[in-house]
């Protein structure tokens, strides 16, 4: 199992807990869970938006030179940058963006971004779906984000899955 499950796991539960001290809280208004969504949705877009971005300025590049380069809309590309609509989810894109932005592939700094560019879709990663254990230990993982109380197996199957990775 990719130690990059762990990661991702912390991020949601952080998310989770900024999503617990917001104003927008289901416990403190509990018909307006829905908001809830949006909010956090809202943010996973913004954070994405301005990784993104922060990346392009780095690299000395304007908005249109960085879409030249990936063949991409700078329309769009400005749009995700503000957090206004989601980053394309096919992993060809995803890959010529990391490239133009020089991203190595190996890097801690390239997994960041593929896992805030699917957190920010909504999406689960591949690389988690294809892993019989993990799967497996998804409700329990979910539920225990909502601060729903697992059962004790399994809590114990998912510091395991922690423990071996």
């Amino acid at each position: 199992m990719p130690p990059r499950f762990v990661v991702l796991c912390l991020r949601l539960v952080i998310h989770r807990q900024l999503f617990d001290k917001s104003f927008w809280c289901g416990m403190i208004i509990p018909h307006f869970k829905y908001i809830n969504i949006k909010f956090m949705k809202n943010l996973n877009l913004k954070k994405f938006g301005e990784l993104l971005k922060d990346l392009r300025m780095k690299r000395d590049f304007s908005l249109r030179d960085i879409c030249k380069k990936v063949n991409y809309d700078p329309s769009n590309w400005s749009k995700i940058e503000r957090g206004l609509i989601s980053p394309p989810n096919d992993e060809t894109t995803l890959s010529r963006w990391t490239s133009a932005l020089g991203l190595r592939g190996d890097s801690a700094e390239y997994y960041n971004f593929i896992d805030l560019a699917n957190i920010a879709q909504g999406i689960i990663p591949d690389y988690i779906m294809q892993e019989k254990d993990l799967v497996l230990a998804l409700p329990a993982f979910f539920r225990t984000v909502r601060n729903e109380k697992p059962t004790k197996k399994e809590i114990d199957g998912l510091i395991n899955l922690i423990k071996n990775s």
